[in-house]
């Protein structure tokens, strides 16, 4: 009898107080390692899909010339025409809106040759994003 009320008093006891503070110290070391890794993966993968929207855009201004011969006049033409489904966003100013396009510097040549990203600013290793 004394062996089963021993049991349930033990398990009525719940945590002691350094065991609780234990817990929390392991917690808050766990969090101090991963919080920072985790946002410098955020910074990186928006770099990644800056550079891939670029490189999209990019690419699709040339096909545009490669098949019309001449550039277009904003990037809602590459829309219009059916080369891109919408203007890709800028992941660092999240809109679609902020790209800045660059006109042909050739008298002979009219539209929009290159875009670059409208963001202000440099990414974590002090590359502007408009050098992108």
């Amino acid at each position: 009898m004394s062996g089963d009320k021993r049991a349930r008093d033990r398990a009525r006891r719940g945590f002691t107080l350094i065991e609780m503070l234990v817990v929390m110290a392991i917690i808050a070391l766990l969090l101090t390692i991963a919080v920072p890794r985790y946002f410098g993966a955020i910074d990186k993968s928006r770099d990644v899909a800056l550079r891939e929207n670029l490189h999209v855009l990019r690419s699709t201004l040339d096909k545009f010339y490669a098949d019309k011969g001449h550039y277009p006049d904003t990037l809602e033409d590459l829309v219009t025409h059916r080369y891109l489904r919408a203007v890709p966003f800028d992941p660092v100013t999240e809109s679609a809106l902020t790209w800045i396009p660059i006109p042909s510097t050739d008298s002979d040549v009219q539209g929009i040759v290159d875009v670059k990203s409208g963001a202000a600013g440099q990414n974590e290793v002090g590359v502007a994003y408009e050098t992108f």
